[in-house]
């Protein structure tokens, strides 16, 4: 991206997104080249529960120009806590640049980019660089956007450990517990514990939380190298 004008990125996707939350952050896939100085604030105090471009991510899918936000400081609808983000940005050169939305197939997920453009260009730089360019940038993002959505996942200590991941994918499977310890070898109280400590480590209350949770994290059903 830094070819085409954009120095700085910033990835995420959250699978567990409700009406009134993106969900717990521990949950979240977030990567980006931002340095902490602006990480530590955007998403350690939350701000991005404000951003203004991150609601238009929300409510729509594809590329979004940042002129808007422009538009929305002229037409004065930014609320306070919008308004302050956007100080925050504009104060750590975070002053131009696009927002792709991604198509989502469910309504509790959500993934977007934004692109940061490099320091000392404006946002007409940018709009018409997108203008030449912008088919391919979409795409591009498109692509390695599908690839991160194939990679397994796990939030720090919230991974499944080998005897875990079978059970889980034996309930999945539709077996009972004593379907599962005879097939496992274990007694049902041992299948039990490995799926309590299973529900633990993801931080959900019942087994069927824990298995829609390792399914989406990619954490089931996979082949070992």
């Amino acid at each position: 991206m830094g070819e085409y004008g954009f120095d700085r990125i910033m990835y995420g996707f959250t699978r567990y997104r409700s009406s009134t939350s993106l969900g717990d952050p521990e949950d979240f896939i977030l990567l980006t080249n931002h340095d902490t100085a602006y990480t530590d604030v955007f998403i350690g105090e939350n701000h991005y529960n404000q951003a203004p471009m991150v609601r238009w991510a929300l409510e729509n899918e594809g590329a979004g120009s940042w002129a808007m936000l422009a538009a929305m400081q002229r037409s004065k609808t930014l609320t306070a806590p919008e308004r302050r983000v956007l100080d925050f940005n504009y104060s750590m050169d975070v002053k131009a640049g696009y927002t792709i939305s991604f198509k989502s197939v469910s309504a509790r997920s959500k993934r977007a980019i934004a692109l940061t453009a490099q320091r000392g260009m404006t946002q007409a730089d940018i709009d018409a660089l997108w203008d030449e360019h912008g088919r391919d940038i979409h795409l591009m993002n498109n692509v390695a956007h599908l690839k991160i959505l194939t990679l397994p996942y796990s939030a720090p200590n919230r991974g499944l450990t080998k005897r875990q991941r079978e059970a889980f994918e034996w309930v999945g499977d539709g077996k009972t517990m004593q379907d599962i310890a005879i097939i496992m070898g274990l007694t049902s109280a041992t299948v039990e514990k490995h799926l309590r400590l299973a529900r633990e480590a993801l931080a959900v209350e019942t087994t069927a939380q824990a298995v829609l949770k390792a399914a989406f994290a990619h954490q089931m059903f996979i082949l070992e190298a």
